[in-house]
């Protein structure tokens, strides 16, 4: 898989900080967490006179791994120029969706879909229920709930929240690359929908994101370092302006965003915005999706 390279899966939450992988890309891919970690790995490998490319290992909820990953991956010391390429995440929140869709295909239309995570902040966890609303709506599924574990609503009371709307069947289908359970006996059978992504599909990714990094660096000298620092620059999807605080900002590329549009607010004006991906574009991936 490494090619020409020594490759790194740098994980968080969604991969449990690795233990979820282990064993699925294959044995010629480093996993690790990040931070120190990361660094030892990274330094490690350019040490033996490695290029490394770094991919983290997220599906779109954990847009910190990327900004993290990348200030980890400036502060090794014999990292030169072009040693060290920083990958476009695995997944997006669009891949996500489309993988659930996918996944979804496995179970009957007349079960309940139950998307469980491993909780992470507010703001991931509330992106968990707006892929779930796109799963619902591109879906042939009535009811899709979420789930997570660590976190509210609990594996367990997800599944009772589903029985109490009616379901007699749940699918539990992970909505991140760690497993999580039913916590328990519940009032209703539950199945198990998992893997979202399965091994032979997660090796083909993670090979087309290594590629798509050999090929910036080499088309445009372009490490992905610096556009990683600036992945989670709009975490949370809003701001506000308190009355009073007239400004004018553009969202643009200075955020590696894919849009730029300046505009004002004027004095008095308090107010929210955000800038999510369109719905019709939920199954759109950077490349591939399996």
């Amino acid at each position: 898989m490494a090619g020409n390279a020594a490759v790194i899966a740098v994980c968080g939450h969604e991969a449990a900080y690795g233990a979820a992988l282990e064993g699925h890309p294959g044995p010629d891919v480093d996993i690790v967490p990040n931070g120190r970690a990361l660094f030892r790995a990274v330094a490690a490998r350019l040490r033996r006179g490695e290029r490394v490319v770094v991919v983290p290992m997220t599906l779109g909820r954990e847009p910190g791994l990327v900004a993290d990953a990348a200030r980890t991956l400036r502060a090794v010391p014999e990292a030169g120029r072009g040693a060290v390429l920083l990958a476009e995440p695995f997944g997006t929140a669009q891949h996500l969706v489309a993988w659930l869709r996918a996944a979804s295909g496995r179970v009957p239309a007349d079960s309940a879909l139950l998307l469980a995570a491993p909780s992470g902040d507010p703001f991931e966890d509330a992106e968990l229920h707006r892929v779930a609303a796109l799963v619902r709506r591109y879906g042939s599924h009535d009811l899709v709930e979420v789930a997570f574990d660590g976190g509210d609503p609990a594996p367990a009371d997800g599944v009772r929240r589903c029985a109490l709307l009616g379901a007699e069947r749940v699918a539990l289908l992970p909505a991140s690359f760690a497993a999580v359970g039913p916590g328990g006996a519940g009032p209703v059978p539950v199945a198990d929908a998992g893997p979202l992504v399965p091994g032979p599909a997660l090796r083909r990714v993670l090979d087309e994101r290594v590629a798509d990094a050999h090929r910036r660096w080499d088309e445009q000298g372009d490490d992905g370092i610096t556009t990683g620092l600036a992945a989670a620059d709009h975490h949370g999807h809003a701001h506000t302006h308190p009355p009073g605080e007239g400004h004018g900002h553009s969202h643009g590329q200075e955020h590696g965003q894919a849009h730029g549009h300046p505009h004002e607010h004027g004095p008095g004006t308090g107010h929210r915005h955000h800038h999510p991906p369109s719905a019709a574009g939920a199954d759109l991936g950077i490349r591939s999706i399996a």
